[in-house]
Formats: C-alpha cells, structure tokens, sequence
C-alpha cells in the first residue's frame, strides 16, 4: 500500500452511496482554502470513478486513490 499523504480535512461517507459521496466532498471543499487537501473515504464501489469525473470536471486535483479491504480513500487538492 502506498503512504498516505497529508491532509486538512477529512470526510467519512462510509456507508453512502452516489451521490451522497461527491455532495459531501463538495460542500468540504468549499469551506477549504485553495491549496488544502481534503481526505475522503467511502465504501461506494462506483465512487472512484465518480471522483475522477468530479475532480476532471471541477478543476481540482485528485492526488491519490488508496483501496482499502472494504473502502476507498480519495485525496483531493482544492484548486
């Protein structure tokens, strides 16, 4: 497994599906000044590629995805 990076903020959707995921790491973001990174983890199959299209059509930058046993984590730079 690769080591994790650092972080500013941290969301838990575990236990949410689309869009439920994205709608969280959205309204995070807003609050993070540009440049901070938002850590996300879901159990949502389909949230890796929901946060590649999330990251490509918002402009942020998706610096890692990490699958875990029963989740993914996702770190997003706020642009």
């Amino acid at each position: 497994m690769s080591e994790s990076i650092g972080f500013d903020r941290e969301v838990d959707a575990s236990g949410l599906n689309c869009p439920l995921p994205i709608l969280r790491a959205k309204k995070a973001l807003a609050d993070l000044p540009s440049g901070q990174v938002l850590k996300i983890i879901s159990t949502d199959p389909g949230s890796r590629k929901d946060f590649e299209v999330f990251a490509r059509q918002t402009g942020h930058e998706l610096l890692q995805v990490e699958r875990g046993e029963k989740n993914w984590t996702f770190y997003l730079k706020r642009r």
